[in-house]
């Protein structure tokens, strides 16, 4: 009983031992599987849009932000002191030239001017009678020439008057559109007092100011373009003036510009982003901003190129599977002579088999002509900036496929595909409605 006791022991300890060690080794080849599998892993890849970089038409220019205002634009003001008597305008109305805007109370110049008139009748009659009778004879030198003063003085007089009389009334001194009155019926307006503004919205200049060193770019007549920003400048003008001074403390030259305003879109005062054309450039390589990526090292884009044969995913079939579909057919061929009741059966299924292995070799064909993609880094030197584009002085060549979206995360040799049903170079509500 002892030894068969023993020998029950010894089984249980070896059966213990042996689902020890197969736990064990269960976990050793669990945790290399898992090692091996993440270290040949490859990450999908990573979906980008792309565009050619080709040589172009280039526009250049210089770029700055000014202040818009009225060709002719003025706030009127009374020249004397008065009570308001009427307005005779409106808010937003386009008035014509020397239409009357404002009359203040004249009634005490009315009837200054009407009695002046009448003092100056009388001395004009006395001065006709001292000629006549100069002319007989019988008056003297003295006398016509007093009468002849008395008259002038009255006639000077009634001008005064009635300059003074005119001056009760505001006047436009130019067509164009006034603004909000700033009187009322029965103030009182001493002189100076601003009225309401009057600006003439038919055509705008622009003023703005460029660094010196662009100052030779620039001359009279070249063409300007004004907008709110900088991707939209409907406005179409020209440089009608250059400041022959730089301004020593900021070194900066003030322009002036005109441009029309036949739709009265733009306002005085108005902020405006500028852009003064400079002559075509042609074969300038361009890319979208968005495709550039700065960083302490430099400015860089990435380019989507072909993978080597090593990197490109797409491996060859292993020798094992190759010789495991070799054989295959012939394992299938060696089965109708195995069951000879389905000989039928049999025959044709060697041909299907042997069919397989044709399927299976045009598949690498139809991969091979599309080679996987990868990414590389390339540092590039830019240059100038235009309508969301930026110059690429070094560093590209034409005919590269440079990503312009989807930069997030990326790295040099990871494997990329293109998908251009985006343009990041587009509005979102563009893209919709088309």
């Amino acid at each position: 009983m002892s030894v068969k006791r023993f020998f029950t022991i010894a089984g249980f300890l070896l059966l213990l031992v042996l689902v020890c060690v197969g736990i064990v080794g269960f976990n050793f080849m669990r945790d290399a599987g898992i090692k091996q599998f993440f270290a040949t892993m490859k990450p999908p890849a990573a979906t980008v849009s792309t565009v050619v970089a080709k040589p172009s038409n280039w526009t250049p220019g210089v770029e700055a932000i000014g202040t818009v205002n009225a060709v002719r634009g003025v706030d009127l003001t009374v020249e004397t002191a008065g009570i308001v008597k009427d307005i005779l305008f409106h808010a937003n109305q386009k008035v014509a030239a020397d239409a009357v805007l404002l009359q203040l109370d004249d009634a005490v110049e009315k009837a200054d001017l009407v009695a002046q008139k009448a003092q100056a009748a009388s001395d004009q009659a006395a001065l006709t009678r001292a000629l006549e009778l100069q002319r007989r004879g019988v008056g003297t030198d003295a006398t016509l020439d007093a009468a002849r003063a008395a008259a002038d003085a009255s006639a000077a007089q009634v001008n005064k008057l009635q300059a003074v009389l005119d001056q009760k009334q505001l006047s436009a001194p130019f067509t164009g559109t006034v603004g909000i009155p700033r009187i009322d019926i029965g103030q009182y307006l001493a002189p100076g007092n601003s009225v309401v503004t009057l600006q003439d919205l038919d055509t705008m200049r622009v003023d703005f100011t460029v660094p010196e060193q662009q100052l030779p770019l620039l001359k009279i007549g070249q063409a300007v373009r004004i907008g709110g920003n900088v991707t939209e400048m409907p406005f179409a003008g020209s440089i009608r003036g250059i400041d022959p001074k730089i301004d020593p403390a900021s070194r900066l030259v003030s322009i002036r510009g005109e441009v029309a305003n036949p739709e009265g879109k733009l306002t005085p005062g108005q902020f405006v982003q500028i852009r003064v054309e400079l002559p075509e450039e042609n074969n300038v390589i361009s890319v979208p901003q968005t495709a550039v990526t700065s960083s302490l090292y430099g400015d860089y884009v990435f380019v989507v190129v072909p993978a080597k044969p090593a990197d490109a995913g797409a491996a060859p079939a292993k020798p094992e599977d190759q010789k495991a579909g070799a054989e295959k057919p012939a394992g299938d061929a060696a089965k109708p002579q195995a069951d000879a009741s389905k000989p039928a059966a049999g025959t044709a299924k060697p041909a299907e088999d042997a069919a397989k292995p044709a399927d299976n070799a045009q598949k690498p064909a139809e991969a091979g002509q599309q080679p996987a993609l990868v990414l590389s880094q390339v540092f590039v030197k830019l240059g100038r900036r235009n309508n969301g584009m930026v110059e690429i002085t070094d560093g590209l060549k034409a005919g590269d496929q440079v990503v312009t979206a989807g930069q997030n995360r990326l790295f040099n040799g990871m494997s990329v595909a293109v998908d251009n049903t985006i343009d990041p170079s587009k509005s979102a509500n563009k893209q919709v409605q088309q």
